[in-house]
């Protein structure tokens, strides 16, 4: 089968290559998905740059933990009538060495979700990292019906996702950032009351005003490094921070603030949700693709061998939302 892979960590043009490999069979409690689009997120990125190990755990990877395609064979203990399923993927590149970028995947059965008729295969690409994210920041804990939201980062795969779970799960008010208007306007589009230019606007002012001098009940964040003290600040007492990234890997929390606060501060990784956590994610999610309640923001489509392009575009944040490669 046709793949792209690297070998040693370093710049996307140097290190992924693209080549011929043995095709994969499934094992037992396993199924092969026919790969036909493949998700690129920022930790593809991170791990193929060697940002947080340089040394690879395994001697080859194929990179891309989303992806979707078509189950064209399982292995035994598998439901043969799974065969022709029309899935995504979560996953598929986590603590394994095959990723989705190449045309066949093999996994283990429950890490191919059965994809809607009426969703476009390409969107199956961008549920495993971002929509699950985005699912779990809101509904984690006592959700966010009857709450006023913050997401950080509101045009971003994650953000976008973000804002409309925010609304469809009973949020009484969602105020989003972002750094220019082009990304105000996607913001806007999926939901967003307030929306807010963190590089121009005087955001604890305006979230004081906005939220008449309550503040926030819960903020969804991107970057808690960098937006660490703006989030003490514009929180109310007893909010809560529910944090999915950060631009650097230890932060400093202002402790006499939080603990007046009474902050709550949850971290999670999706790649780590909990089994029961992650079913209902998914069971949810398959409803509302069902009923057409999401929008998804595409920003670009890519071929296989643009795979360094496509590294490129997310490592620079050069483009506004999922970055996808054409496998099939």
């Amino acid at each position: 089968m046709r793949a792209a892979f690297y070998e040693r960590t370093g710049q996307a043009s140097e290190v992924l290559c693209i080549g011929e490999i043995p095709t994969p069979v499934p094992g037992p409690g396993e199924v092969r998905v026919r790969v036909a689009w493949s998700g690129v997120n920022p930790s593809d990125v991170k791990s193929r740059a060697g940002s947080r190990v340089k040394t690879l755990p395994f001697p080859r990877i194929i990179p891309h933990s989303d992806g979707a395609g078509m189950i064209d064979q399982v292995g035994a203990e598998v439901d043969p009538a799974r065969v022709g399923e029309r899935v995504w993927i979560w996953n598929a590149a986590w603590m394994r060495p095959f990723g989705t970028a190449a045309q066949y995947v093999v996994l283990p059965s429950n890490q191919a979700a059965l994809l809607p008729d009426n969703v476009e295969l390409a969107v199956g690409a961008c549920l495993g990292i971002p929509a699950l994210t985005a699912y779990h920041a809101v509904t984690a804990g006592e959700g966010v019906d009857g709450k006023t939201v913050l997401v950080a980062g509101g045009a971003g795969a994650v953000g976008h996702y973000a804002i409309q779970l925010a609304k469809i799960k009973g949020a009484k008010q969602v105020i989003a950032t972002v750094s220019n208007a082009e990304k105000a306007a996607l913001a806007r589009e999926a939901g967003a009351d307030v929306v807010l230019n963190y590089k121009t606007d005087d955001l604890q002012t305006v979230i004081q005003d906005v939220t008449s001098g309550r503040g926030v009940d819960r903020i969804v964040e991107v970057d808690f490094a960098a937006n660490v003290n703006t989030d003490l600040t514009v929180l109310r007492p007893n909010g809560e921070i529910v944090v999915y990234g950060s631009g650097a890997s230890e932060i400093s929390v202002p402790f006499s603030p939080a603990i007046r606060k009474g902050v709550r501060l949850t971290f999670f990784i999706v790649y780590s949700l909990e089994p029961d956590i992650r079913k209902r994610a998914i069971a949810d999610l398959s409803t509302l693709l069902e009923r057409n309640r999401l929008t998804h923001n595409i920003a670009a489509r890519l071929k296989l061998e643009q795979i360094a392009t496509a590294h490129d575009l997310v490592e620079s944040g050069g483009a506004i939302g999922n970055i996808l490669l054409e496998v099939g």
